[in-house]
């Protein structure tokens, strides 16, 4: 068995002013894709549950034939992350797909190695790696690891649909220099953000990376969202840049955060009908960790 996180969204999303410099930070939650896989006898060929999952049974073989092995098997998939929603369903499959076959053979294949698969099948999530990263998710390739983030919840909506993320991101970005040099800063200041536990400017990046992604994708409930967002005390609004949903960020610490969790929830509820509560995965901070505060 192989598993992997998914994300909601991304706390930081553009191009930056280079060559192939399309990327993103991820926002791990706590919603898994679990895969497994089971050897089938030479020549018994490869099959996959539910059917639909190609790109996950491709990766499959390409990772047996990396190993010399027979490409003979079966390969299910369970995945707790909506498809089509901007939460890494299809990356999170992929993941678990190579711990799952690496793990059935007792074999071993490192990120940088899954990474060069990874970009022969599609535009891939960071989520390979522990933790919020900075990924080069066009090309496939990892930029940075950053600081965990403060134990956060979403509360999300849903605009309803499903995007294709291999065709949003063949869009041309309509990005100006000087937005690509902002995302420069941005990805700097929410490095140095995460670093100091500075959950305040971690929430405004995020909420400005929401406002500049409006030119490629753009979310009819942004404006209601940071609205509900002032209102009830949330740090910012995160975005699924190439999905269908919004969610805004509380921090777990803060003063009646079931309250304001509860009241929220059901403000977003009247907003859309759709909603869901996302628990943010942290991998290096405890939840009353001193550093994490809103002052």
């Amino acid at each position: 068995m192989g598993t992997a996180f998914g994300t909601f969204g991304e706390l930081l999303q553009g191009a930056l002013p280079e060559r192939d410099g399309d990327f993103l930070v991820t926002l791990p939650v706590e919603r898994n894709t679990v895969a497994t896989f089971r050897p089938g006898p030479a020549g018994g060929g490869l099959r996959v549950d539910p059917p639909h999952k190609g790109k996950a049974l491709r990766l499959a073989g390409m990772v047996l034939a990396e190993l010399g092995e027979e490409p003979s098997g079966f390969l299910s998939i369970e995945s707790a992350l909506p498809e089509g929603k901007g939460m890494a369903s299809s990356s999170a499959d992929l993941v678990a797909t190579a711990r799952a076959v690496t793990g059935a053979l007792g074999a071993e294949l490192s990120c940088r190695r899954l990474e060069t698969m990874l970009a022969r099948i599609e535009p891939t999530d960071g989520v390979l790696y522990p933790g919020v990263v900075a990924f080069h998710h066009c090309s496939v390739r990892l930029r940075q690891r950053m600081a965990s983030p403060p134990p956060m919840t979403v509360v999300a909506v849903d605009e309803g649909g499903q995007i294709d993320t291999v065709a949003f991101n063949r869009i041309p970005k309509p990005f100006t220099t000087r937005q690509h040099v902002e995302y420069a800063r941005l990805l700097d200041e929410l490095s140095q953000a995460l670093e100091e536990g500075d959950a305040v400017t971690v929430g405004a990046i995020a909420t400005r990376s929401a406002a500049l992604n409006q030119a490629l994708n753009p979310k009819l409930t942004l404006e209601p969202m940071i609205r509900l967002c002032s209102e009830y005390g949330g740090l910012g609004v995160v975005n699924a840049h190439s999905g269908t949903t919004l969610g805004i960020l509380l921090l777990d610490s803060a003063p009646d955060h079931a309250v304001r969790l509860e009241a929220l929830t059901r403000a977003c509820r009247e907003l859309t009908g759709s909603v869901a509560v996302h628990r943010v995965l942290t991998f290096d901070a405890a939840p009353d960790h001193p550093r994490w505060s809103t002052v």
